[in-house]
């Protein structure tokens, strides 16, 4: 059994976590870590896991533990692991932004792998820590890189992409609260997003000349989880052309499928996957891309990390069908 710790577990992304971790066959909860709720109860903070899990928080760490994930939002990764020795047998994976950056990805002794596995499978296999993707960033990339893999990202790329109220994370904002929230939308950061440098890095990595402008408008939805990203480029080939390399490009991954019909966000709620469509109209190549954020854009894909680095087979703890109704 592999024995895991979560740090910061008191957020959506770490509720996620616990409500996957609590069924992996091959896990034990070793400690789940909160300075703010030391003493209570998971399943107090976490109702959803009432019946399922009988761990209180706790403010000490198990140094010794197999593998520990990090859900301390971003910026606060780095800071922890300068106050916290772990066993250089300890795996990390970290799910916040710290580490995602090739100027980033060394820190104290440790060297973390970008860990998009329909990127990186063989370097996660190897891996001693990750640095786990952002949702919005899993979402676009998964919808771009067919086309940079044959150097057909040539032109601007326009992308759309709305997020469920989840996204923003567990402490309500001006945004966030229920009355602001409902009957709204609305966009923010645009063409400005955190996400778009690890966009930008990836697609370089499989198309090293691309240069063009990634114009991202991200939106807030009045619902609690997914994202549904819309993308357009322009492009020579056909539409048939597209589904091929699509098709193949993704022919071997666990998670992400193509359709040939239109796609939706109940699809993939509540699940590890992410579904793609291609289309093709105008010269414009028109991909759009669903995922749950909190599970294919954080939480699950940590998992099907953390399967990869300890040789298990990448679906375990994440055969996870949607309610498309």
């Amino acid at each position: 059994m592999i024995k895991v710790g979560i740090i910061g577990g008191s957020g959506y992304t770490a509720g996620e976590l616990l409500r996957l971790l609590v069924h992996h066959p091959k896990v034990e909860l070793d400690f789940v870590y909160s300075t703010t709720n030391a003493g209570v109860s998971v399943n107090k903070q976490h109702v959803d896991l009432l019946g399922d899990i009988d761990l209180s928080f706790t403010d000490t760490i198990n140094p010794d533990v197999d593998v520990l994930f990090l859900c301390l939002g971003h910026g606060r990764s780095r800071a922890f692991l300068e106050a916290h020795t772990f066993s250089n047998d300890t795996k990390i994976i970290d799910l916040g932004n710290d580490f995602r950056l090739e100027n980033d990805k060394s820190f104290l002794d440790r060297n973390f792998i970008y860990g998009l596995p329909e990127l990186q499978k063989e370097a996660i296999k190897t891996a001693q820590n990750i640095a786990n993707p952002g949702c919005f960033a899993t979402a676009i990339q998964l919808g771009l890189l067919p086309l940079a893999s044959v150097g057909e990202l040539k032109e601007t790329i326009h992308v759309n992409a709305t997020t469920g109220s989840t996204g923003a994370g567990v402490m309500p904002g001006g945004t966030t609260h229920f009355s602001w929230r409902d009957n709204n939308f609305s966009s923010y950061k645009v063409f400005t997003h955190q996400h778009l440098d690890e966009i930008n890095q990836s697609i370089s990595q499989l198309q090293n000349d691309f240069e063009a402008p990634v114009f991202f408008i991200p939106n807030r939805g009045n619902f609690s989880k997914g994202i549904y990203a819309t993308m357009y480029t322009k492009y020579d080939g056909s539409e048939e052309e597209a589904k091929e390399l699509y098709t193949s490009f993704y022919k071997d991954t666990k998670f992400t499928v193509v359709s040939d019909q239109e796609i939706h966000l109940k699809q993939v709620v509540n699940t590890n996957k992410c579904i793609l469509h291609i289309s093709k109209n105008n010269g414009m190549l028109v991909i759009t891309s669903v995922i749950d954020n909190l599970i294919k854009g954080a939480s699950g894909q940590a998992i099907h990390n953390m399967n990869l680095m300890f040789g298990i087979e990448e679906k375990t703890g994440l055969e996870l069908k949607a309610s498309a109704f």
